[in-house]
């Protein structure tokens, strides 16, 4: 019994030194948001998670495909693609919905999932979001706990659930 004991041991040793070993890689989110508040928010409903995660803001959708595509600004940027992005559908320059069909429609970033998060209500743009392969549309609760509770359950599903390209 004392071997055996020995031997897991040691097992349980070998892997929490392999896994110690590996680095652990942030997820990357992009949130493309013009709103301060809402800015702060998210962010702050991200500090609260249990991920470790890399979020970056774009405040237009000019901005947001800029970052994407290292254009502009962005030309020398060495920073990976978003894991997953979060995309307000009224953007100052392109819009959100112009914004999704534009990430769709590129082969380089069209893996990517988008979460259409936005205040929202209309059909119209709920129809719209999804003919465009929006991967799925959250209108943003108005009450800060809503709020916080929504990013919780979008990372539960995003980062637990869903099994990602590259993770």
């Amino acid at each position: 019994m004392y071997m055996a004991d020995s031997y897991l041991a040691r097992i349980r040793y070998e892997t929490a030194r392999e896994t110690m070993s590996t680095e652990v890689k942030p997820v990357e989110i992009l949130l493309a948001e013009d709103r301060p508040g809402d800015v702060a928010l998210t962010k702050r409903a991200f500090e609260k998670g249990k991920l470790l995660y890399h979020l970056t803001v774009t405040s237009s959708g000019t901005e947001t495909l800029g970052y994407l595509r290292k254009e502009g600004m962005y030309a020398n940027s060495t920073a990976p693609l978003p894991d997953l992005i979060l995309l307000d559908l009224n953007l100052p320059g392109l819009d959100g919905r112009e914004v999704l069909a534009i990430i769709k429609s590129d082969d380089r970033l069209s893996y990517i999932p988008v979460i259409v998060l936005t205040m929202s209500q209309e059909e119209e743009d709920i129809w719209k979001a999804y003919k465009l392969q929006a991967n799925c549309y959250v209108i943003k609760p108005i009450n800060w706990r809503d709020f916080m509770n929504v990013i919780a359950k979008l990372e539960e599903f995003w980062f637990t659930i869903v099994r990602l390209p590259g993770r």
